[in-house]
């Protein structure tokens, strides 16, 4: 199997799913759009399988999205820096992380946050409620070792570069630029899990509000997928889209939960994907098949 290169290992990506995700777009779109891109797992699994030339990547974390830009454009520079943060961590790399951490909320320095994300807890960001970032360092590890992250930089670097457009806007203000011919993927937190003012995000969306960005969506014929709910054993996150968006609501398993296996319990995360019907129109017949595999009917 191809190796798929990723910056880090980022909560909330969908990096391990790209693939099946994948399974039901089109062979070739003209744009794909991810206005929560996070560390843009979908468009580089998309850029591997050659499904399109061009991409717009947005997050309002604006950091992350400038740390996007340095990988993409500048992967040397910030390999180089990363290498050089990664060794001054030897002689205590707590008191380490915690400086480089002070140092990112005064600067917010994208190359200061590569190292911080590589190294925090669960790759999970956290904010205050000042806005500064204050997730802690995971004691178990040091982070991903320079080489391999070099590699993973230039690898992302090589897929993308010359091919995004990246930034970092409310994704309301993305949606109004896409037009028919491009693939919007959307992968916002969780509703009920996230909102205005939540530690784990720079702000939350409001369901009604998505709700109607998503009509509106519809309304353009815009061909789209989102991963919305899901559910961790018996608890579910997140308010399940209406039907009244006319959605295809497709379950994929994630596999165990490694939060739960943290508390000694053996539960399976299953992640919601839905289909527009734009989208289903195009493959109606794909979908179907697709659809029966993932119950077992094949």
């Amino acid at each position: 199997m191809i190796r798929v290169p990723h910056l880090v290992q980022y909560q909330g990506s969908k990096r391990s799913l790209a693939q099946r995700i994948l399974a039901f777009c089109p062979r070739s779109v003209s744009r794909l759009v991810e206005p929560f891109a996070g560390t843009a797992a979908m468009s580089v699994a998309a850029a591997m399988q050659r499904r399109s030339r061009k991409f717009w990547l947005n997050d309002l974390n604006s950091p992350l999205i400038e740390l996007l830009k340095l990988a993409i454009n500048h992967p040397q520079e910030l390999a180089n820096s990363y290498a050089d943060l990664w060794s001054q961590q030897e002689s205590d790399s707590m008191s380490h992380y915690f400086r480089v951490r002070t140092e990112f909320n005064e600067s917010h320095d994208p190359k200061l946050f590569l190292y911080l994300l590589a190294r925090c807890v669960k790759g999970a960001v956290r904010y205050n409620s000042e806005g500064d970032f204050n997730q802690s360092p995971d004691k178990r590890r040091r982070g991903t070792r320079p080489e391999t992250m070099r590699k993973n930089i230039e690898g992302v670097s090589q897929l993308l570069r010359g091919h995004c457009e990246l930034t970092a806007w409310d994704y309301r203000e993305v949606l109004e630029g896409v037009s028919p011919g491009d693939l919007v993927y959307l992968d916002p937190p969780y509703q009920g899990v996230c909102g205005r003012g939540d530690s784990r995000y720079l702000s939350g969306i409001e369901f009604d509000d998505f709700v109607l960005a998503l009509e509106k969506l519809n309304q353009k014929g815009i061909a789209f997928l989102v991963s919305y709910d899901g559910q961790r054993g018996e608890k579910r996150f997140g308010q399940v889209l209406p039907k009244s968006l006319g959605l295809e609501h497709i379950t994929l398993t994630a596999g165990r939960s490694s939060q739960a296996t943290l508390l000694g319990r053996d539960e399976m995360t299953i992640e919601s994907l839905y289909l527009s019907p734009s989208l289903c129109k195009q493959h109606p017949q794909k979908l179907i098949h697709l659809h029966l595999l993932l119950l077992g009917f094949s």
